[in-house]
This record gives structure tokens, C-alpha cells and sequence, in this order.
């Protein structure tokens, strides 16, 4: 139902960017003194990580959202607990940015599907 390979790629870019963003929210205090802003970047790059997910395995539509997920999910995740770690962002913060993460990386794998469908990509099965 999940393709791994595609799933650990999607993950992987996700989190380096989401590392990437929390540097920049933690070298330039204008970024991360907007909560809304540095939420915004990390619910972006999670949609992106869904949507890299199911463009690239083209699977349908649950299983691109499903699959986008979790890899907006996951890099998240571990954005969001490396902001805490070095202290810009509070622990409580942690569940619920993981958790709209989830949901943004669920909408970045439905619009993944459609790039998909629109580049002539057939399901996999």
C-alpha cells in the first residue's frame, strides 16, 4: 500500500528543508518572533513532502494522501522536536504542529495525485 523507496525520499527532503527552516528561525528572530510565519514554513514543506510522496508514486487517491501523510508527519516531526531542543519553539507546541503537519501533508499528496493524473502517470497496483 506504501511504497518505502518513495515514502523515505518524500521524508527526507521534507525533513532537511524543515531542519533548514528551523535554522533560519533560530539564526533570524523576525522569523521565528512570527509564530504564524514559522508555522506557516513548516506546514508548507509538509505539503510538499506529501505532494513529492504521491506525484512520484502516482498510486491514486488514498494512497497519495495516506502515503503524503505520513511524510509530512514525519518530517515534521522531527523539525518541530529539533526547534524545541535548541529552545525556539515550547514542547506544547510539538503535538499540534506535528498534527496539522499531518494534515497539510495529506493535502500535498490529494495535489500530488492530480499533478499525477494531469502528467498522464497511471496507478500503480
Amino acid at each position: 500500500m506504501i511504497e518505502p523507496r518513495i515514502l523515505q525520499r518524500a521524508t527526507i527532503v521534507g525533513t532537511v528543508l524543515q531542519i533548514g527552516w528551523v535554522l533560519i528561525g533560530h539564526f533570524f528572530p523576525a522569523v521565528r518572533g512570527m509564530a504564524n510565519l514559522f508555522l506557516f514554513g513548516v506546514m508548507m514543506i509538509s505539503a510538499l513532502a506529501g505532494y513529492l510522496y504521491a506525484v512520484d508514486y502516482a498510486s491514486g487517491f488514498g494512497r497519495g494522501i495516506l502515503g503524503g501523510a505520513i511524510a509530512g508527519g514525519v518530517c515534521a516531526l522531527i523539525g518541530v522536536a529539533g526547534a524545541v531542543l535548541i529552545g525556539d519553539a515550547p514542547f506544547a507546541t510539538l503535538a499540534l504542529w506535528t498534527a496539522i503537519s499531518v494534515v497539510t501533508g495529506a493535502a500535498g499528496g490529494f495535489w500530488g495525485q492530480i499533478a499525477a493524473r494531469m502528467q498522464g502517470r497511471t496507478p500503480r497496483r
